[in-house]
């Protein structure tokens, strides 16, 4: 069975932001800056889907997230719809839970879950991420400093975490 998947593509300070969702929830984000290469790149990752452009749902999530990049909104409501292993499911629970504003050491989450010498796997899970930013693994740091790789680009995540930081007014 085919799977519906609709798609928008908003203007954010990380550059152009492009969601995708299905009826249960959002299945794929990404940054870039060209429409046609965020376009062609979601077509690679869901090749079996039927892509329509736009959609009251993932209007409604895309506003949220691209909120999310300017410090404006928390995106872990977000509902997802994203297929991983058990541990990667477990790894993209436990980033949700992660406050905006806060940020924690890939073995602080491995901990976390039970399994302290998992700090690599906790790694990987967030590179293979489908969905940063409704998935925070930009929130996640290497414990010696600094901010460690993100699949949006490091001055992406930089930017995340220094609006996510700053101050918020009433």
């Amino acid at each position: 069975m085919t799977r519906n998947v609709a798609f928008t593509i908003r203007s954010t300070p990380l550059g152009l932001l492009l969601v995708a969702a299905s009826e249960r929830g959002v299945c794929h984000v990404h940054v870039g800056t060209s429409r046609a290469a965020l376009e062609a790149g979601l077509a690679r990752e869901l090749p079996a889907a039927a892509l329509a452009r736009g959609g009251a749902r993932v209007e409604q999530w895309a506003d949220v997230l691209a909120a999310a990049c300017e410090g404006r909104a928390d995106a872990a409501a977000v509902p997802l719809d994203v297929a991983g292993s058990r541990f990667q499911r477990r790894v993209w629970d436990a980033l949700r839970r992660i406050p905006c504003g806060a940020t924690r050491g890939y073995g602080e989450v491995a901990e976390a879950l039970g399994q302290p010498r998992a700090a690599r796997a906790v790694a990987r899970a967030c590179a293979t991420n489908p969905v940063p930013l409704a998935v925070p693994c930009h929130r996640v740091v290497p414990k010696n400093g600094g901010v460690g790789g993100y699949r949006l680009g490091s001055w992406r995540k930089r930017a995340l975490l220094a609006v996510e930081a700053a101050p918020r007014s009433s």
